[in-house]
């Protein structure tokens, strides 16, 4: 298992920096957080297929629900000032908050889904989820394919931090506090 760090000796990088960096071969994902490198493994199948199911059912809720929010797939980012740059899996941007921001540059996010694999748990539950919730995501899900559970952790009011996780299980619908009328069931993320 590879080991995070963010000890100071870690060479840091700007935005600009981090966009020269070359295309890995293996095709990982390179972020920046706080201008500290970090590169996660390409996903794999049970990744992929919890991807696309989130954004079919996403899509469909927010196609009937005439909602004018927006989801983000895979490769669209949130970057905020000159050294942090993220590639959530899925991300929901309402209507409200897509009035308040620059359309060329997302730095905002009301709810945000990392697929979690495990060569990516400890990066995804604890430093994504903790930038997240600098960022003031209203809520985070946590989609773990080797469990086969969903967390939901929503921020707390006022707050740079997540109240403790719900954890929904086979044969539960997901809630949302951010689509309050959006509960997926937990199987259907993971059908195959």
């Amino acid at each position: 298992m590879k080991v995070i760090t963010t000890s100071p000796m870690v060479k840091t990088y700007t935005l600009k920096e981090f966009w020269a960096l070359p295309e890995p071969e293996d095709h990982s994902k390179l972020e920046l957080i706080g201008g500290v490198l970090y590169m996660t493994p390409p996903p794999e199948g049970p990744h992929d297929f919890s991807v696309s199911n989130l954004t079919l059912l996403f899509s469909h809720h927010l196609l009937t629900g005439k909602n004018r929010g927006r989801l983000f797939v895979p490769r669209a980012a949130l970057w905020t000032g000159p050294n942090t740059y993220v590639e959530p899996d899925l991300f929901y941007v309402s209507a409200r908050t897509l009035r308040e921001m620059n359309p060329k540059r997302r730095d905002k996010a009301d709810l945000v889904v990392e697929i979690i694999s495990p060569s990516s748990e400890i990066y995804d539950r604890r430093t994504k989820a903790d930038t997240y919730a600098a960022l003031k995501v209203r809520e985070l899900w946590l989609v773990d394919t080797s469990r086969r559970t969903v967390e939901v952790r929503v921020l707390k009011r006022g707050a740079r931090a997540y109240a403790p996780g719900k954890v929904y299980r086979s044969g539960q619908r997901v809630r949302s506090t951010v689509l309050s009328r959006f509960a997926p069931l937990v199987d259907d993320i993971f059908a195959v």
